[in-house]
């Protein structure tokens, strides 16, 4: 099983340098020599505090703007939108890096050979080794989510020892520096004049040498072995800033190196062995440095896919773990003050596409900073509703921020109207129910699940003898009317009436199984059997919006009308074959105009194609994501970087082995001629089970399903159906 990447020499480009996090911290070490230099970040680093945005003449507009559109009057309708419905101001609370941590090295000019710097995913370790004058130097550094710091450890056999002189820098962005301790430095700001406040701190220990502070500089003379503790935090979570960070650097100085390096792998590979991956791939590849392994790319090069999903799984554990805040479009890695689209939450599919592999790759616990961001995201879209549309219940929109901003993000018409993006949420708390079979996380968020329908009873308009949304955009698209005139906003969009059906499902069988059901949940069920249902086209195609129009980017990155193949599974290829038919038309049709562009765009075609049962056609697509998309670092590259693709592509290789849904479970369902021979453990489906599989000259050899809960499902394989029931702590072997 492939699980390391490395390198054969240091990097000053950031999408070289290499990732490390324990959820809260991220890191991206770069692994110089003479300078090592590790950017940081913390997930709390948010600018500015909460606002109210939502446009104080959106509802008296509303009306207007729906009539334009009913009218066929788009433009109009687009100038009112833009003036109305936008946030006041417009834009939400970027997002920001933490700054960065530079590492000085004394008497490190002589000859430097055998250089090598690795990150190793089966026990998420960085490693830099080299010699300087014929003497062994390694360093390394972890984020422990065991001690919630950044341990950096340094060892030479040079019998002189190391010089170094650490330093904390933040862009210039910051309001004191120096020391905090004998052997502390310290860096602070204010995030905005209604922000929160930040710190950071890197505290030493030497063995054979001296350690002090000068100036604003830790200052190391002589040392044989060098430890650093690193922390950061901001007032979002302590209230007595400076001296919380300063605990936590005491409490993990506490222990020696070794005990710190063993609490973090313990704490790493509880989460991450749970997975095994095989595809009995041949070990020479892992003898080509990363870099030169992606740039020399080779179809049989079966590793590089283990390596994939293994740092796909990796990167999820680093970003996104129980009491943090969830992934960003950057992770938990962004460099910028100002990062891409404000490094925030885009929640139309990015954010949700970070979440795909949390549960069927067995990381669920994963999962749940999504679940606490949208509990602060509830009451601001409970005044959205009414404040912008006069509704009832929960809404966002295209973005939101840490404080769970819920008004309309910039002032763009193809996108920023859109309403879906509290319900699209809504369905991973579901999903996660479906997963766990956790009846009381299902107690505790079925209200926000219920309220998010609850908005939508209101807002839906009757427009040919169906309910609609109105006004609607299909992410983040253009139609062209027959008069041609180009337009995105419109009323029931394909994707918008597929969430819904999805949602108001959801929140049916939740009411069931909750024994809450009532007037609402009939009034779901009957909203349901309204909406426009996913229609077929002229060329065999699923429509994009409510009528078949013109494309003014058929080969747009978005494929928003298939959320009804994945993310869902209203289309699939046993229950609805004309439909999947015609998602495939709709597949050919993008990638034939150029999509899958982008990495998250393609991560989400690997997936679609898995769901057509055609593993041959999604292993192209992964392969066009590592030849076209895919860093030297193995970042997802947009461009420029976005995590979505990393998460969205390893859930997708998952997808090709096991699918499931409430009903079934598929077996090998999308199985590439080049994975001929092959296992994996620890996969979850729905139902609440994990399994186990073997496949030897592409069948199916061996499957072990071990019941977490009671279960009772079909297992669908090569064509042959077997019912399977257990309960729950029991498993069954097939094969």
């Amino acid at each position: 099983m492939s699980t390391k990447l490395w390198y054969e020499q240091p990097t000053w480009d950031w999408n070289e340098a290499l990732p490390i996090g324990n959820g809260r911290l991220g890191g991206m070490i770069f692994g110089g020599v003479q300078e090592e230099h590790v950017q940081v970040n913390e997930d709390s680093v948010w600018y500015g505090g909460p606002m109210d945005r939502n446009n104080p003449d959106a509802l008296k507009n509303l009306p207007k703007i729906r009539e334009y559109i009913k009218n066929g009057q788009i433009p109009e309708a687009e100038d009112l939108i833009v003036n109305a419905l936008s946030g006041t101001p417009q834009g939400q609370r970027p997002y920001q890096t933490l700054g960065d941590v530079h590492l000085y090295f004394g008497r490190l000019n002589g000859e430097v050979t055998e250089y090598k710097r690795e990150l190793e995913l089966a026990n998420a370790l960085h490693t830099v080794t080299f010699k300087h004058n014929g003497y062994q130097h390694k360093r390394e550094i972890f984020a422990s989510g065991a001690d919630d710091c950044i341990i950096m450890h340094f060892v030479t056999e040079d019998p002189s020892g190391m010089d170094m002189a650490p330093l904390l820098m933040r862009h210039k962005f910051y309001d004191y520096a120096g020391k905090y301790s004998d052997d502390t430095i310290v860096l602070g700001a204010k995030l905005g004049g209604d922000g929160m406040d930040v710190c950071m701190m890197l505290k030493g220990a030497v063995v054979g040498g001296t350690c002090e502070v000068i100036g604003e500089r830790l200052v190391i003379r002589g040392a044989k072995e060098i430890t650093l503790y690193f922390t950061a935090g901001t007032t979002f979570r302590y209230e007595n800033l400076k001296e919380t960070v300063y605990e936590k650097l005491v409490a993990a100085a506490a222990h020696s190196y070794e005990e710190l390096k063993k609490r973090h792998i313990a704490d790493y590979c509880s989460l991450f062995d749970r997975v095994k991956l095989d595809l009995a791939a041949d070990t020479r590849f892992d003898e080509i440095p990363t870099n030169e392994r992606l740039k020399k790319l080779d179809r049989k090069d079966l590793g590089l896919t283990e390596m994939y999903f293994n740092f796909g799984r990796y990167l999820l554990i680093a970003c996104s773990r129980p009491g943090t805040l969830p992934a960003t479009l950057q992770g938990i890695w962004n460099k910028d003050m100002l990062g891409p689209w404000d490094c925030k939450y885009t929640i139309n599919i990015n954010t949700q596409m970070n979440y795909w592999l949390a549960e069927n790759c067995n990381l669920s616990e994963c999962h749940l900073p999504l679940f606490e961001l949208m509990k602060r995201m509830l009451p601001n879209g409970q005044v959205t509703a009414q404040k912008m549309y006069g509704c009832r219940g929960f809404v966002a929109h295209h973005n939101t921020d840490i404080w769970g901003d819920t008004a309309v993000q910039d002032l763009w018409v193809p996108g920023s109207y859109w309403v879906m993006g509290a319900a699209w949420l809504c369905t991973h708390q579901w999903t996660h129910y479906e997963y766990t079979k956790d009846l009381d996380f299902l107690r505790e968020n079925y209200p926000i699940m219920k309220e998010a329908a609850l908005f939508f009873l209101d807002f839906l308009i009757e427009h040919e003898g169906y309910l609609k949304t109105c006004p609607s955009v299909s992410p983040e698209n253009t139609y062209i009317l027959p008069s041609g005139v180009h337009g995105s906003n419109g009323m029931g969009v394909t994707m918008d009436n597929q969430i819904l059906r999805d949602l108001f499902t959801q929140c049916i069988e939740a009411a069931k199984l909750l024994g809450e059901e009532d007037e609402l949940t009939e009034q779901f069920a009957a909203a349901r059997e309204r909406l426009v249902p996913t229609q077929i086209g002229s060329k065999g195609q699923i429509l994009e919006w409510d009528k078949e129009y013109g494309e003014a980017e058929p080969g747009h990155r978005h494929i928003s009308h298939l959320y009804g193949l994945h993310p869902s599974s209203q289309i699939t290829m046993d229950g609805t074959p004309e439909l999947a038919k015609a998602a495939r038309v709709t597949l050919e049709g993008r990638l034939s105009h150029g999509g899958g562009h982008t990495g998250w765009s393609r991560a989400w075609i690997i997936n679609h194609y898995a769901k057509l049962w055609d593993g041959d056609t999604a292993y192209e697509n992964l392969l066009a994501l590592y030849e076209r998309s895919t860093l030297p670092n193995m970042f997802d590259n947009h461009p420029p970087f976005q995590i979505d693709g990393n998460f969205g592509a390893a859930a997708g290789i998952a997808e090709m082995l096991v699918q499931s849904t409430a009903e079934r479970i598929v077996l090998l369902p999308a199985l590439p001629a080049e994975w001929s021979e092959g296992s994996v453990k620890g996969l979850c489906v729905r139902g609440g089970a994990e399994l186990d599989l073997s496949w030897k000259d592409g069948k199916l050899t061996k499957c072990v399903i071990r019941a977490k809960s009671d279960l009772k499902t079909k297992l669908l394989y090569n064509g042959a159906v077997e019912e399977i029931e257990l309960k729950a702590g029991s498993e069954c072997e097939l094969g």
